[in-house]
């Protein structure tokens, strides 16, 4: 994952937010009890660039303000050929795991909420993709993501390789 993070600025991007999941939290104070929403939201242009953001605030709308922000500060960039995936990838972060597949023209985003959300932001229209692990949405979206920065293209293999794009296919 560090060798190849593609970090993209924000400047005249026509970005889609997707809000992922809500979350209530209760602290018990001598007052009472206070309320306050955790949002984890994940953008993207729909054309191989996304990124995703986490923000707290007392109310929900206030909170995936805050996580569109965040969001919109670690935008990466990700192959996608032919509407799909160049290659399987498999990735965890905490308990989550997931393995994403390529499929072919016709098959749709079969994948599960969290990882969903991250998928077609990206742009990706045909993929296998399966959650094995834990399904809290805060990890399976990180584990989609670091899955997503470890793809790499044929133009990035021949060039990390120093080879031509042709010696990369036929060996």
């Amino acid at each position: 994952m560090s060798g190849n993070i593609r970090k993209v600025k924000t400047s005249d991007l026509e970005l889609k937010d997707r809000l992922v999941a809500i979350n209530r939290v209760t602290k018990v104070t001598k007052g009472g009890r206070t309320f306050s929403f955790s949002a984890i939201v994940v953008v993207g242009n729909e054309n191989g660039i996304v990124g995703w953001g986490l923000g707290k605030a007392s109310e929900v709308t206030a909170a995936i303000a805050k996580g569109v922000d965040a969001a919109k500060k670690n935008l990466v960039k990700i192959p996608v050929i032919n509407r799909t995936i160049p290659h399987e990838q498999e990735a965890r972060f905490g308990g989550a795991q997931v393995f994403l597949r390529p499929a072919s023209s016709g098959t749709g985003v079969k994948a599960g909420g969290a990882m969903r959300a991250v998928l077609e932001s990206v742009g990706i229209h045909n993929i296998l993709a399966k959650s094995k692990g834990s399904s809290n949405p805060h990890n399976l979206v990180k584990a989609t993501m670091e899955a997503l920065l470890e793809l790499r293209d044929a133009y990035t293999v021949a060039e990390h390789r120093g080879v031509s794009l042709e010696k990369v296919f036929k060996g």
